[in-house]
């Protein structure tokens, strides 16, 4: 069967380049024999792919010396109680979140269970369709970090800016637009994303983190939460997730022969001023974001007849355009629209939006 345009928010698309190589290796790679599936995590063969993953994602990100390169399990979820418990001295130590939708509220829920969690900012008030701004951000300066999270899956807002700190390190959540876009890497004391929308399969969080924040606290952590030895063993404190980090490398080769990130943005903008302007253009479709919070991942959007919703997906999915509902919180429809996602089918899309419009409004 042709393949389809996937538009979901995660596990997400992936490029057809980087699946054809793992189909054509999947049962011998580069002449070991055997499958990167099958192969120990402590081989030369294996430590040869982890070694060149990091290092591309170093060369793509222009991750400084003194930052750390982590390849976990457990998702974004499980940095949600790993920031707090690795960085502050305990439950009374105040730390600032920025609430700008489910995510980061899910986080700051987490971190309340170790820390005392000041909101910086919020904008639940307007059913998070907006990024507060820097003037709007009530810092603490005593805080033990920041939490941001850079781009908000479910609503469709994205931040433009880096939120300045001062001296306190800031955490961002990057799960869904690390890579899409270049990042000043020394901005931020930790950097974590779930693989499963712009770095390849479910199953592994990359960690960026500096130096100095690495065995901040000294309580006695579960060896598998501490920061610690996880940087002490090179990611291999237990066996890690090995085909999805060869994945993840071939992926990070795959924007690197892209032109590397800089490029990759250049479309993510093409693709996303192109939905956001035939959303714009009709009165048919809404998007309820504030313009400059838009995301350039995600982008939900509602009809202007809401019981033609189920038509509209339903015949979407006969015209190759899948996974297009809502988050079951939001209803509508998303377009998750990540770094693999072709301008062929933003195209395909659009003409498929304009083309019911015609039929149904």
């Amino acid at each position: 069967m042709a393949r389809v345009y996937n538009f979901s928010a995660g596990p997400a698309v992936l490029p057809v380049p980087v699946l054809e190589r793992a189909r054509n290796e999947m049962l011998d790679y580069q002449g070991s024999g055997m499958s990167v599936m099958e192969m120990s995590h402590r081989s030369k063969v294996y430590m040869a792919i982890i070694a060149e993953a990091e290092a591309l994602l170093r060369e793509l990100m222009g991750i400084p010396a003194n930052y750390k390169v982590l390849f976990l399990q457990g998702g974004a979820t499980l940095q949600f109680a790993m920031v707090p418990m690795n960085l502050v001295a305990d439950s009374t130590t105040p730390v600032d979140y920025i609430l700008t939708g489910m995510w980061a509220q899910k986080a700051a829920k987490e971190a309340a269970k170790f820390a005392k969690v000041q909101v910086a900012a919020s904008s639940e008030s307007t059913n998070f369709n907006r990024i507060p701004q820097q003037a709007e951000l009530n810092l603490d300066p005593k805080a033990c970090y920041v939490h941001m999270t850079s781009n908000n899956t479910i609503f469709g807002t994205e931040f433009n800016y880096v939120p300045e700190t001062g001296d306190v390190p800031l955490v961002a959540d990057m799960s869904s637009n690390i890579l899409s876009r270049p990042v000043d890497v020394s901005r931020y004391g930790i950097l974590y994303a779930g693989a499963q929308k712009n770095l390849g399969p479910s199953g592994v969080t990359v960690v960026i983190i500096r130096d100095d924040l690495v065995g901040r606290t000294a309580a006695k952590l579960p060896t598998m939460m501490d920061y610690k030895p996880q940087v002490e063993n090179g990611s291999m404190l237990n066996t890690p997730p090995t085909y999805a980090i060869y994945i993840l490398g071939l992926v990070l080769q795959w924007v690197k022969e892209a032109g590397g990130v800089a490029a990759i943005e250049a479309r993510n903008i093409r693709k996303a001023n192109r939905l956001y302007q035939a959303i714009d253009s009709s009165s048919f479709y809404r998007n309820p974001n504030e313009p400059e919070s838009r995301s350039r991942m995600n982008v939900p959007f509602t009809l202007a007849k809401p019981d033609l919703e189920k038509t509209f997906l339903a015949e979407a999915k006969v015209a190759g355009l899948v996974t297009l509902e809502g988050h079951r919180s939001v209803g509508g429809m998303r377009a998750s629209i990540y770094n693999a996602m072709p301008e062929e089918g933003v195209e395909a899309l659009v003409a498929f939006m304009q083309d019911f419009e015609k039929r149904h409004a």
